[in-house]
């Protein structure tokens, strides 16, 4: 993502003096399996790489709201949010994005979220609701981490059209290991069918803990299986990334020298560098 300062506009979306390269990375970050840490990775995947100098954009598409609650927002009362993308046309994304520091801002979900799933269910372009609106909005932001819900519904299925990355959080136990096939398998069908150019951004170890010789092997089958497709970053089980939310805070502000901070720093610093495949 390097440029230029020349090349650098100011972000009129955050309402601050954001300046940001011209060309977006939108990645999803999905697994249909549950607790596999795909909110924490979104807030402090974001967090980092804001605090590396990007305009990161978070989409929280979960009915669940974890994303938008974490960031101290009400998804019972908050008006301007991930519904009104899918559902209402012509779109101005910056209204509809609210700050959260200098770098960072959150399109929060609503509990409006799961109607807005079966109102789009009856639409003839039911998939690429969210890629429209993200498209004509997005030119000033470098990043736009999307958070999806644990299934491989329409909500998942617009993020992975609106994506050109997809990022896999796994769990490293065994169980969470059979469900990254099927996540893979829908991605390539997207890829193959609506979006030609989706790619694997990489698979995330979460909630690894090193003394257990279970999340060892775990490991060493990820590696062993998927290889290059995992990031070298692990995030290690730590209690400071699961209390941060209650502080509506990320990792990163709420233990900046914690564990779980450092490794969301090192991810970042792989998410900058890489290369998806």
């Amino acid at each position: 993502m390097g440029g230029c300062a020349k090349r650098r506009a100011r972000c009129p979306a955050f309402g601050c003096g954001l300046y940001s390269h011209p060309v977006s990375r939108v990645i999803a970050v999905a697994n249909q399996k549950g607790g596999v840490g795909k909110t924490t990775t979104v807030s402090n995947l974001g967090a980092a790489l804001a605090e590396a100098g990007r305009g990161v954009l978070l989409v929280d598409m979960d009915p669940q709201a974890a994303l938008t609650v974490g960031v101290g927002l009400d998804p019972y009362t908050v008006q301007h949010s991930t519904p009104d993308l899918l559902t209402r046309d012509r779109i101005r994304l910056p209204e509809y994005i609210r700050p959260l520091g200098k770098r960072l801002g959150i399109v929060p979900s609503s509990v409006d979220l799961t109607n807005a799933e079966y109102v789009l269910s009856q639409a003839a372009d039911r998939t690429g609701r969210l890629k429209r609106t993200l498209e004509a909005g997005k030119r000033h932001i470098d990043f736009v981490l999307i958070d999806t819900p644990p299934n491989l519904g329409l909500l998942t299925v617009n993020a992975l059209v609106a994506a050109d990355e997809v990022l896999i959080p796994v769990e490293c136990k065994y169980l969470a290991l059979r469900g990254v096939r099927a996540m893979m398998e829908t991605m390539w069908q997207l890829r193959d069918q609506v979006n030609p150019g989706l790619q694997l951004l990489g698979i995330l170890p979460t909630l690894f803990q090193p003394q257990s010789a279970h999340s060892r092997e775990v490991l060493r089958e990820l590696r062993g299986y998927f290889r290059d497709k995992v990031f070298q970053t692990v995030i290690e089980e730590d209690d400071a990334a699961a209390m941060a939310p209650a502080a509506r805070k990320s990792v990163l502000e709420f233990r900046p020298e914690s564990p779980a901070a450092s490794a969301y720093r090192k991810l970042a610093q792989e998410v900058l560098k890489a290369k998806p495949a």
